[in-house]
């Protein structure tokens, strides 16, 4: 379901934030170092869903365990692989406006549509200092902006009155990836203040996709290891068909919930790309929580009840 995009100035097309984007993981070999064949392989699976765009850099990434030099590798080779065929958005959160800045020029240098970015852990955040950090950055960097609202990165959380706000106020901000629950609620209090010029995505492994597209979400921005899944969810949405979107996802959103376990989601998410066939080792790097044995036969039980309970569906592999 790639849709088209419109020319932005960072010299690739600016995405529509619309439908799926996929968050990319960074997958490690055995001793911990970057594996970008396997990557490449991700890339391909991810593509082939027909995924609108691709997010590299975010929580999933592992980003926090990267060191500058591999953020720079990991961006190039992913931009290389893809190629135009989606725009990718390149995570630039810090906690100094410096360093968000310099991670935003070097996206766009690189290649990158669009840069997402948390707000910076503030002592005392208020409307006035997180609308005048996003305005600094995109004074600074001309190119479009997810607001990403996760408060375990920020430490805080952002009332639906603070997003539009900064939607109103800073027109680089295109769009918010919500992930502060109950995401519904505050999707519909996000646009019904801030006007239908901001585009809600929300993330959270996809458990709440449906009830935010009902709300008025564009679509996802998330890890899930089987985005086909939330293509078709959002297609079917898009096209009217929402009892048959409510279907597939009241389906699947067992196999969501599961993979998107506090502490485990990242490690998780790495065993189903093993088992895809994506990657070769779920290495996740210190101090990543790993699942037991346990819990790596419940998730071998789970895929077997949903490759039997719907073996019709043709269009996904489980």
């Amino acid at each position: 379901m790639q849709s088209p995009s419109s020319s932005s100035s960072s010299g690739a097309p600016e995405p529509a934030f619309r439908g799926v984007f996929s968050v990319l993981p960074t997958p490690f070999d055995s001793s911990g170092e970057l594996d970008l064949p396997g990557l490449s392989r991700v890339i391909d699976l991810y593509l082939g869903a027909g995924v609108n765009g691709l997010t590299a850099l975010g929580v999933t990434s592992e980003v926090a365990r990267l060191e500058d030099r591999e953020r720079s590798i990991l961006l190039e080779a992913i931009l290389r692989h893809v190629d135009g065929r989606v725009p990718v958005v390149a995570g630039a959160t810090s906690n100094g406006l410096r360093i968000t800045i310099a991670h935003s020029r070097a996206a766009k240098a690189a290649g990158a549509a669009a840069v997402m970015v948390s707000p910076p852990q503030l002592a005392r955040p208020s409307g006035d200092a997180l609308a005048g950090y996003y305005a600094s950055l995109a004074s600074a960097v001309d190119i479009p902006i997810v607001l990403q609202d996760y408060p375990p990165v920020s430490g805080f959380t952002m009332e639906p009155a603070i997003l539009a706000r900064i939607a109103r106020e800073v027109p680089a901000v295109k769009a918010v990836k919500l992930e502060d629950p109950p995401t519904p609620w505050k999707t519909a209090r996000i646009l019904a203040e801030a006007g239908p010029g901001i585009k809600i995505l929300g993330g959270l492994g996809g458990v709440f996709l449906l009830e935010e597209l009902l709300s008025g979400a564009s679509g996802t921005m998330t890890g899930f290891a089987y985005p086909e899944i939330l293509v078709r969810i959002v297609s079917l949405f898009e096209a009217g068909k929402v009892d048959e979107a409510a279907d597939i996802f009241y389906r699947y959103v067992p196999l969501m919930r599961f993979e998107f376990q506090q502490l485990l989601g990242v490690a998780l998410r790495k065993h189903v790309l093993v088992r895809r066939g994506a990657i070769a080792d779920a290495t996740i790097r210190m101090p990543g929580a790993k699942p037991d044995a346990a819990t790596l036969a419940a998730l071998d039980r789970l895929l077997g009840w949903i490759r039997q309970k719907y073996k019709e569906d043709s269009w996904i592999s489980i």
